[in-house]
């Protein structure tokens, strides 16, 4: 399979895209009550949001890291998902790139995106990228207060796929149905994809 260096790829329907993040159980449990992120989550700080599941594992440890022992799928809509990659800047600036009018960028933009390597089963880099979306300010309110549709525990599952990835065993089923996202044009080189 040939896989583009730079893609993003998720679970989506028309309407939605599903992100992932991991949380203390202090912060997991009332966002779940919710069906948004209330205190102590805190608005005021950026925070990540992963469109890749297995990148979530590898960040999270399988959900095992200190504050982050409890995995969240957040569904969002298209439309806020498609704000956060307009009102974007990436975090580093790319070959070639006028560093003045990045960094005026940077300072203005509310969404930060990174390319990081995508992660296999066991954890390990693969040759391609998997996007980061970090969403502080303005982009944090509308994710909390517009984006949201649904938010959904799923630590079990991510201990399921862990304890199958240990013993060896199958996964089929397990792993979220990811595909390409299709971004739109004027969008992509916003993104650096």
């Amino acid at each position: 399979m040939d896989v583009p260096h730079r893609q993003i790829r998720a679970v989506h329907t028309e309407e939605t895209v599903t992100v992932y993040q991991a949380y203390s159980p202090a912060v997991a449990g009332p966002a779940v009550a919710a069906q948004t992120f209330v205190p102590p989550f805190k608005r005021e700080r950026m925070t990540w949001i992963k469109p890749s599941f297995l990148w979530m594992m590898y960040r999270s440890g399988w959900a095992t890291k200190p504050g982050q022992e409890r995995v969240l799928a957040i569904e969002i809509t298209r439309q806020g998902f498609e704000w956060a990659l307009a009102h974007s800047c990436l975090s580093h600036p790319g070959p070639g790139t006028d560093r003045t009018g990045w960094a005026e960028r940077l300072r203005r933009s509310p969404v930060r995106i990174q390319w990081d390597p995508e992660r296999d089963l066991h954890l390990n880099a693969l040759p391609y990228r998997s996007i980061q979306i970090g969403l502080s300010g303005e982009a944090v309110g509308r994710y909390a207060g517009e984006w949201i549709t649904r938010i959904t525990d799923v630590t079990g599952r991510v201990r399921a796929v862990h304890a199958a990835v240990r013993g060896g065993g199958p996964v089929t089923g397990l792993l979220p149905a990811e595909r390409p996202y299709p971004v739109p044009a004027d969008l992509m080189r916003a993104i650096g994809a």
